[in-house]
């Protein structure tokens, strides 16, 4: 494999471009094209975007020739799957997988589908987003609006199918409508989505702790309820690893609990975590629902990673989510016991080009420390 770091010419073109890209976006597209727009209608524009570019081959070859940096340093597996780099979008934006050319040629790692749920879903009432620029972050309240798992997961199987180097995850939840039952319902409800997702993505997350339902949180609210979940979910035969998203907002000792069960049961990694319910010293609008993404989420989620990884490394690895912005946030999170980052806000607020920055920001901080490839650096700090 030929590697942009390697050559000093595509190396000087691709930082140009990538400078490019950040100039333009602060510049131009941001307030003309997106900040002019309500969230919701910004964000159903990108991905129309996204769809109408991934139907334009020469547009993706200039893409991936000249916006996506690799560098063997980067390169790395977890939980048997190997990745070009670890960055990936998070749940939350792709939620019919649309992105997924685009993503690719980018030059993401991996992304994460969904979440999808076993029926197709409208979601709440809109808006689905209030900005916090303020604060880095985006106020959430969409409540699992998708297409329905039978659609979605197809669409995701066919695109790892079509990726170059981009692996595919699925997180599948809860039906978020008004035939949401009991318990046993809400289980049946994830299985359904595991059978569909078995064997068709590279990895599929389990999204237990969305804040954003009209039933709440029942799974991470009772370890027993959990233990019924998984329980269930590990008499389906699926090859690909299984994470779970985690919350944010728990005490250690509640935390622990639910790593627990989750240990004596078919998972090997934990995705930490989903979004910031804590809104104290912040100053929003009280009738705005949801959780916050971004920069609320940055010290916590990577502080609680750090604790994981401590007590639970050696049986879960993680995957860190939360806050994202910079290289040096990124490396924190690695160095606090992250195999894997995701991101999505700072793709709203610094553009397109935020996975070339991040990949070599992570690059340059590995190479400053000695390490030949970022896996070493996982934990380092813990």
């Amino acid at each position: 494999m030929s590697y942009v770091s390697e050559h000093s010419l595509h190396d000087a073109v691709n930082k140009a471009t990538t400078d490019l890209f950040t100039f333009a976006y602060k510049n131009v597209v941001k307030p003309y094209a997106v900040f002019n727009h309500t969230p919701d209608v910004a964000h159903d524009q990108m991905i129309r975007f996204c769809d109408v570019t991934r139907r334009v081959p020469p547009l993706m070859w200039l893409l991936r020739t000249m916006l996506d940096y690799t560098d063997p340093v980067l390169e790395t597996t977890a939980m048997g799957v190997h990745f070009a780099n670890p960055f990936g979008l998070s749940a939350g934006l792709d939620k019919n997988c649309e992105m997924s050319t685009l993503l690719d040629n980018a030059g993401f790692g991996f992304e994460t589908v969904g979440s999808t749920t076993s029926r197709p879903c409208q979601g709440n009432a809109r808006p689905w987003f209030h900005r916090l620029p303020e604060y880095d972050s985006m106020m959430v309240h969409v409540g699992l609006a998708n297409l329905g798992s039978d659609e979605v997961i197809a669409r995701a199987q066919q695109a790892w199918s079509k990726t170059k180097t981009m692996q595919m995850s699925v997180s599948i939840a809860r039906t978020n409508d008004q035939l949401v039952g009991d318990l046993d319902e809400g289980i049946e409800d994830y299985c359904i989505s595991m059978r569909r997702a078995a064997g068709r993505t590279a990895m599929v997350e389990v999204n237990i702790s969305c804040p954003n339902t009209t039933v709440g949180e029942p799974f991470t609210a009772d370890p027993n309820a959990l233990d019924r979940l998984f329980t269930e979910l590990d008499k389906i035969d699926r090859p690909q690893p299984t994470l779970v998203k985690m919350p944010l907002n728990k005490t250690w000792p509640e935390f622990k609990e639910l790593l627990d069960v989750l240990a004596e049961h078919n998972v090997q990694g934990v995705t930490i975590a989903n979004l910031q319910k804590d809104r104290t010293g912040m100053n929003i609008p009280r009738d705005w629902l949801g959780g916050l993404s971004g920069g609320p989420c940055t010290v916590e989620s990577t502080e609680l990673i750090r604790r994981v990884y401590r007590d639970y490394g050696q049986r879960f690895a993680i995957a860190g989510v939360g806050g994202v912005f910079t290289p040096q946030q990124a490396y924190d999170k690695i160095r606090a016991g992250s195999s894997l980052v995701m991101f999505i806000t700072a793709l709203m607020y610094r553009g397109p080009q935020q996975i070339t920055v991040l990949k070599r920001g992570l690059a340059k901080l590995l190479k400053r420390d000695g390490f030949a490839h970022v896996g070493e650096a996982v934990g380092i700090d813990a």
